[in-house]
């Protein structure tokens, strides 16, 4: 599928912007009777100082190319091309993403004037083992966003998954906890994922699970989870996604319960489709219960998943901490 089908897909053509808010004024919460924590003083000194580094390496565009020497084809994204470099200078191996700035620009445009940092700038406020370490990021030469990483030999989740090999039961626990873990990174530093899904883990080969791609992550606050923001992977993206409701970080955990089962049985709860449209069972059609792919599953284990996935987020688990809670006694050898 083309780019203008994909954005048609889910919503991101070419739409009526609202008027932006008068200037210094905060963005209404959609929410009825919410509100949000007022940043302390120390937050606001650390947010000056982001916003004064965005200026400056916004403005100070870098020829990459010149800088790195890739080392590999690039491996095409839907809005980027991802490459294994050498950085001239230092001779070190690094991850290099290469962001398409007309295929960002219809996502990135749902929030202007509202501050989104861009997606370096995100990557670097996400801390934890089990999180793809940011080193650098700025504007090329060319005018696009690029974003420096550690690159990470290994193989993707994914790829695993589809060879069918099953891991041992240890194993599936380990790996669900660690991409709890990488998750909740997420939540604590203050934003939503938004596209949890096996393609953006990677399984190093000491066993270190990482997560990477912030590509569709924003702050979690309401103003950037509005009703018709439907984005993300369709075979792990939450009801309230797909039905275009206000949504807030517990997408997160239906996505990563989704992926809990998958890592888990091989398999996904619904039909797996390749659009959009086998989203729109998540809310309509039950999932298969995961001990009908592994019976012996612990059922503390299979309740926080078949919890997590529940199409009322009022029934997942609230937090990644408290999806961990429920198995945290599991042990299997």
């Amino acid at each position: 599928m083309g780019l203008e089908g994909l954005l048609a897909l889910f919503g991101l053509g070419a739409r009526k912007e609202p008027p932006a808010p008068p200037k210094g004024a905060r963005p209404a919460d959609p929410r009825p009777g919410s509100s949000e924590r007022q940043p302390t003083k120390e937050e606001k000194a650390a947010e000056k100082v982001r916003l004064k580094v965005r200026a400056q390496r916004t403005k100070n565009r870098v020829d990459i190319w010149k800088r790195f020497e890739p080392l590999h084809n690039s491996i095409s994204g839907t809005m980027s091309s991802f490459y294994k470099a050498r950085e001239k200078m230092t001779d070190k191996i690094v991850g290099l993403k290469v962001l398409d700035p007309k295929k960002c620009a219809p996502i990135e445009g749902r929030y202007k004037g509202l501050g989104k940092p861009p997606e370096g700038e995100i990557g670097e406020q996400i801390l934890g083992p089990n999180i793809v370490k940011t080193l650098d990021w700025g504007v090329s030469t060319e005018g696009g966003g690029f974003v420096v990483e550690e690159f990470i030999e290994g193989a993707l989740l994914h790829a695993l998954i589809s060879k069918r090999e099953a891991f041992s039961p240890a194993q599936r626990l380990d790996l669900v906890r660690q991409a709890a873990g990488a998750l909740e990174c997420v939540h604590r530093a203050g934003f939503v994922h938004r596209d949890v899904c096996p393609r953006n883990f990677i399984l190093a080969p000491d066993g270190r699970l990482v997560l990477f791609d912030f590509g569709l992550t924003v702050p979690d606050k309401p103003v950037f989870l509005q009703p018709g923001n439907r984005i993300g992977t369709p075979n792990y993206m939450a009801p309230e996604v797909v039905r275009r409701r206000q949504a807030d970080k517990r997408i997160d955990i239906f996505s990563l319960g989704v992926t809990a089962y998958e890592i888990c049985t091989l398999t996904l709860p619904w039909p797996r489709g390749a659009s959009g449209r086998a989203a729109l069972a998540h809310d309509t059609l039950a999932p298969d219960d995961i001990r009908e792919h592994w019976p012996e599953i612990p059922p503390a284990l299979a309740g926080a998943i078949m919890a997590a996935i529940a199409a009322d987020p009022d029934k997942r688990p609230p937090s990644c901490s408290d999806f961990l809670s429920r198995f945290a006694k599991v042990t299997l050898d």
